[in-house]
Formats: structure tokens, C-alpha cells, sequence
């Protein structure tokens, strides 16, 4: 069976590198999104260039239609989802919860949650047998600030996070007799571009001492564990969660 994946916000970083990775073991990769298209096209032509199969496309995963569209795109243009990697998601600058505004919280909740519940939805209606599909698996990617809860920095990022959690708990559940399975992994200090969106870019550096193994993580050391939760070494596995935060 033909091996098509979605990732989510891939255009860079952990999504970045779990797309090469997937390309190397034979998946057909729907690198999507935002609004970088020049970091796609060049995780695209990376892909292209080791002789995988790869597309880019801009979608907004916070809005529905952007979504159905998505998966319209890849249902032609690369063949039915067999993996989906819900990996997108946003924070803002560092402050507390009483400087917190509806707009913001808007914004972190639909892409960060919202996002997931609906690429979920529609990677079900490809993989479930239930709609005769052939199975596949969904891989999280939540954070160890759903266990940390980011206190003082972005209470509502670890709050969104929260909510993958208990989600991947439950779709799991709800899916396993479907030939589905979905996991999550939880990244903790890895060197990407989200701690500068939150206005610390050097984060990483700053706490690493903090933290058992005294270093960053990198995005490589992330896609490992989900592209070991998608392959058939997982086989029996559904509904469990990976650090990957250095001991954190």
C-alpha cells in the first residue's frame, strides 16, 4: 500500500525535519504550511532531491475549509492519508494570564486545538474502516508544558497543549477498532523558531542547564519518535506519550 503522509506546519523545524525523515522511508509527503512558502518549496526540493515525493501547500489549519481543502489536495494530487502528523501550532509573546486577550487566546486555541480536532476528523474519513479505509496512524505533537504549565511565560500555549493530550487519549480510544492508532509525542527544549515568536529566541540556550541532560534537543531527535509511532514497530501501541525533553 502507497504511503502518504501529512504534516502539519512543516515548513521548518520539528515538521521540517520529520518530512525529510518520512521521505526517507517511503512516504509520499504533503508538506504544509502557513504562509513560508519558500521554507516548504526548500524542504520540498530537499525531498525532491533525494528521489522521495513530495507537495507543499498553504492552509491554515485554525479554519475548516482550509482544511477540507487540504486533504482535497492530497487525496489528487498524492493518493489516500495512510499518516498524519497534527504538529502545527503557534505562541505568543510571554505574559501572564491577566494581560491575556480574547483575540490571543482565539488564535492560540484554533490553530493549537481546533486545528487538531479537524485534520484528525478528516484524516479519519480516509483511514477508518468504519468508511472502508485501510487503517493508518496519527501522531500528536503536544509539549511538556502540558505537564510544566508554563507559568509567568504562555499559560495558555501549555493550557492548548493540555487539551492534545486529553484528546489523543480519547480519539485513540475511539478509533482503535478502526485499524487506527494514534500517539503522542511531547517535545520539551528543542532548538526551533517558536521560542523567538515568543520573544525569547535564545530559550533554549538560557535553560538548558536547567535541565537533566544539560542540552537542547534538536528537531532531528523529535521526528525519531514519531516516525518510530507511525511504523509498524508500534504496531501495538495507541494512545501513549513520548518525551522527548532531556529528562524534563
Amino acid at each position: 500500500m502507497k504511503k502518504v503522509i501529512l504534516i502539519t506546519g512543516s515548513s521548518k523545524g520539528i515538521g521540517a525535519a520529520t518530512a525529510i525523515k518520512a521521505a526517507s522511508q517511503g512516504y509520499s509527503v504533503c508538506v504544509n504550511h502557513l504562509d513560508d512558502a519558500d521554507s516548504a518549496k526548500c524542504v520540498v526540493e530537499k525531498i525532491r532531491h533525494q528521489g522521495g515525493s513530495a507537495i507543499a501547500v498553504a492552509a491554515d489549519v485554525s479554519q475548516e475549509a482550509e482544511v477540507e481543502r487540504l486533504f482535497k489536495t492530497i487525496d489528487n494530487e498524492l493518493g489516500t492519508l495512510t499518516a498524519l502528523v497534527n504538529n502545527a501550532g503557534i505562541l505568543e509573546q510571554i505574559t501572564r494570564v491577566d494581560q491575556m486577550d480574547m483575540a490571543r487566546l482565539n488564535r492560540i486555541f484554533g490553530t493549537n486545538i481546533t486545528g487538531y480536532f479537524l485534520c484528525a476528523r478528516e484524516a479519519i474519513k480516509r483511514m477508518s474502516s468504519k468508511y472502508n479505509g485501510a487503517g493508518g496512524a496519527i501522531v500528536n505533537v503536544s509539549s511538556i508544558a502540558s505537564r510544566l504549565g508554563s507559568a509567568g511565560v504562555y499559560v495558555d500555549y501549555a493550557a492548548s497543549k493540555g487539551a492534545i493530550d486529553t484528546f489523543t487519549i480519547g480519539i485513540s480510544q475511539e478509533v482503535a477498532n478502526e485499524n487506527i492508532r494514534v500517539n503522542c509525542v511531547r517535545p520539551g527544549f528543542i532548538y526551533t523558531d517558536i521560542h523567538a515568536s515568543g520573544g525569547e529566541p535564545n530559550r533554549v540556550d538560557r535553560l538548558k542547564d536547567s535541565l537533566p541532560m544539560r542540552r537542547g534537543g534538536q528537531p532531528d531527535e523529535v521526528a525519531n519518535p514519531i516516525m518510530w509511532l507511525l511504523s509498524d514497530e508500534a504496531s501495538y501501541v495507541t494512545g501513549s506519550f513520548i518525551d522527548v525533553a532531556g529528562g524534563k
